[in-house]
């Protein structure tokens, strides 16, 4: 058995796999977002890990016997959350997470000081990543900057709760705009400008080595074997390519977690900043992806269920799958957390526009729907521009669940999409492929297999003619909005 464990931003998911890659067992454990500020998103690392014991706690109980059978665990998580210890190897502070604003004067700052840092980094400095971060704690909270110890990413704190191992793994890596992206490795002078050192940042390895094995106690604890091994896992984006076997050049799929990706597989490192693309490496080794990444994603139907009052999220959209003739006549920015492709703006919004008084709750939802796929056609179009293209992408995460919404993604891209068996198991699936990866050394193309296709959905060319002037409209709302947006 292969156990994967995904540190996400609204739970921690741990999933088990035996040798055929069928899920035996699984569990989450919701989580929460602190923001004592506006633009911040924080979350307490000692969350994580009460969260990561509760749901192995719950798959031991589940299946007893599967989980005594584990050899090796996979790592996954929500990415460039710096997670600071002290000289005592405790959290100084709570994490600050992905989708955190604070710290876009600080990205100019850092481009000012490295006006080349986006060719290395692959990707556009943006304050949702690490580096930017810490000149932030440098200048506001210089005493506590002055303790820290180490730097970790999400679930390299789970790891090194699990193995007392303070490793990271290529993927994870380069979403702190620390990483040389084509050599993978550390970039010196990049950590040099946020006044850090190589000491205070953990080991460099492949999502696919082997950084450790399980503490004795929690072997007991879950009864299992001693020597069961840790991978170093990846960042969400790299273990869900993993977990639908997008590893080969072209490869491709479309996340709805609570944020969003379009993810292509490569070949070779492509950098493309100035397209607001993320070409980072992959999780194992030499390969690379492109990534259009926003901010918003299924979460924007959960938090407009919410602010509906409606609990049934599965009972809500059959309701406007029923109503739903035309495209809306109310627009949805989805910006609730703000922007980076194609906009890289922190301060961005969420705006419904056009509102009546014959507005409804299903019109406003089907308007929350469209205004997530306008925003990843968007961001299709700057993938498109640099060459990257996937002729038929899969689509996972929570929001995978809806073949309605699928649909009118096609609909509104243009693209044919595919339904996966499973998709919605996300990261810890390829978290689980890694840990196997890891202790067999097996070939990635071995093991990364895609998933079955339920079906392929193919866009209805009379529905995508009829958003083209909504998406027009969606595009102009967003230019007349975004001075707005920033803060005085």
């Amino acid at each position: 058995m292969f156990l994967g464990i995904d540190v996400g931003t609204s739970a921690v998911k741990a999933l088990l796999i035996d040798e055929n890659s069928a899920t035996v067992a699984e569990a989450d454990i919701p989580l929460s977002v602190s923001t004592p500020h506006p633009f911040w998103s924080e979350q307490n690392p000692g969350d994580w890990w009460q969260a990561t014991l509760g749901a192995i706690d719950a798959l031991t109980a589940q299946n007893p016997t599967a989980i005594a059978a584990t050899r090796a665990i996979g790592l996954s998580g929500q990415m460039h959350g710096a997670t600071l210890l002290g000289a005592d190897d405790m959290p100084l502070r709570p994490a600050i997470l992905w989708n955190d604003g604070r710290a876009m004067r600080e990205c100019e700052e850092l481009d000012q000081a490295l006006p080349d840092l986006g060719i290395q980094a692959g990707v556009a400095t943006m304050p949702g990543m690490t580096a930017p971060k810490l000149i932030w704690l440098k200048k506001h909270e210089p005493d506590l900057f002055a303790k820290i110890k180490t730097i970790l990413l999400p679930k390299d704190y789970i790891r090194f709760c699990l193995s007392g191992d303070k490793v990271t793994e290529m993927s994870d890596a380069a979403g702190t705009l620390w990483l040389d992206e084509e050599s993978r490795s550390w970039n010196h002078a990049a950590i040099d400008a946020c006044g850090l050192s190589m000491d205070q940042l953990p080991k460099l390895v492949e999502g696919s080595d082997v950084t450790g094995t399980l503490f004795p106690e929690l072997a007991n604890r879950w009864g299992m074997g001693r020597n069961v091994i840790i991978a170093g896992g990846g960042g969400d984006a790299a273990t869900g390519g993993i977990g639908v076997g997008a590893v080969s050049h072209g490869d491709g799929f479309i996340s709805l977690g609570t944020s969003s990706q379009i993810f292509v597989a490569s070949d070779k490192y492509r950098p493309k900043p100035k397209e607001l693309l993320h070409s980072f490496t992959h999780a194992i080794p030499q390969h690379w992806f492109q990534m259009a990444v926003l901010l918003n994603g299924a979460s924007c139907l959960q938090w407009a269920a919410s602010l509906l009052a409606e609990p049934d999220i599965g009972a809500l959209l059959r309701r406007v799958e029923a109503q739903h003739d035309a495209p809306s006549d109310i627009l949805f920015l989805p910006y609730l957390n703000g922007e980076r492709t194609p906009h890289n703006n922190p301060y961005a919004r969420g705006v419904f526009f056009g509102l009546g008084s014959d507005s409804n709750r299903e019109m406003m939802v089907q308007s929350t729907l469209e205004g997530v796929a306008f925003a990843l056609s968007d961001a299709q179009s700057r993938l498109h521009a640099a060459g990257a293209h996937c002729e038929l992408p899969g689509v996972i995460g929570g929001g995978a669940r809806s073949r309605y919404w699928i649909q009118l993604i096609s609909d509104i891209m243009g693209t044919p999409l595919a339904r996966y068996e499973g998709a919605a198991k996300g990261p810890a699936f390829g978290a689980a492929r890694l840990g196997r990866l890891a202790l067999t050394k097996e070939l990635p193309e071995d093991v990364c297999l895609k998933p079955v296709i339920e079906e392929v959905i193919e866009p209805n060319q009379a529905r995508h003619a009829s958003y083209q002037p909504r998406f027009a409209k969606f595009k102009r709302l967003y230019a007349a909005l975004s001075d707005e947006f920033t803060p005085t």
